[in-house]
């Protein structure tokens, strides 16, 4: 079986990880421990600080501190909301991310930068999907439907925790909106790394 990761096992429920009875001592240097268990906290943190600030935005604290008129914090509430529910969605599969690999022996440090953005991404990714549906770009969900902040946070959270998908489905309007502009841009100007036709080898009668 392999997961998400690539890994053969990854996904699998093996609660021993492959060792005998009583071992039970990291096999991890202090050093990666310091590490490992400082990603932990950082993700914690963001973990338990999401839902307080997603708390505030539906509390209508924002508004009064900021005394915004309902039509204005709307939107406010709307992408705020969006972009903390991908947050937070990214947070959750980094955690299964992490723990997955501490336990399987897979953590090192050159996936560090993954492990620290992969959150804050989900959060962008999951603003923009929002917007786009609510625009009618993309065509999900009725544009009207994304006035209710409850599907607002479910697309967003799936968004944010899928983030791979969503990047792909983005993909796809990117080449829609600017594929044909990009086709005549590579027909004017080829790519000096491919051979040209006059250096492609002859087809065999």
């Amino acid at each position: 079986m392999t997961d998400i990761t690539g890994v053969p096992g990854f996904g699998q429920s093996d609660p021993t990880d492959g060792r005998p009875i009583l071992q039970w001592e990291s096999r991890y240097p202090a050093v990666a421990r310091r590490h490992i268990r400082g990603e932990a906290i950082y993700l914690g943190i963001l973990l338990f600080s999401i839902p307080s600030l997603m708390a505030c935005l539906w509390l209508d604290l924002p508004r009064h501190f900021f005394a915004l008129s309902d039509i204005k914090y709307h939107p406010v509430l709307k992408y705020g909301i969006a972009w903390l529910s991908g947050t937070l969605g990214g947070t959750l599969f980094d955690l299964k991310w992490l723990y997955h690999t501490v336990a399987r022996q897979r953590w090192h440090l050159d996936r560090r930068l993954w492990r620290i953005f992969t959150p804050h991404i989900s959060g962008g990714l999951a603003f923009a999907v929002v917007a786009l549906i609510s625009s009618g770009a993309m065509r999900i969900f009725d544009a009207g439907a994304m006035q209710s902040t409850s599907l607002v946070t479910g697309v967003a959270f799936l968004v944010g925790y899928f983030s791979d998908s969503a990047i792909a489905k983005l993909t796809d309007i990117a080449e829609t909106l600017f594929g044909t502009f990009r086709s005549k841009e590579k027909g004017k100007h080829p790519d000096p790394s491919l051979p040209s036709a006059a250096q492609l080898p002859e087809k065999e009668p």
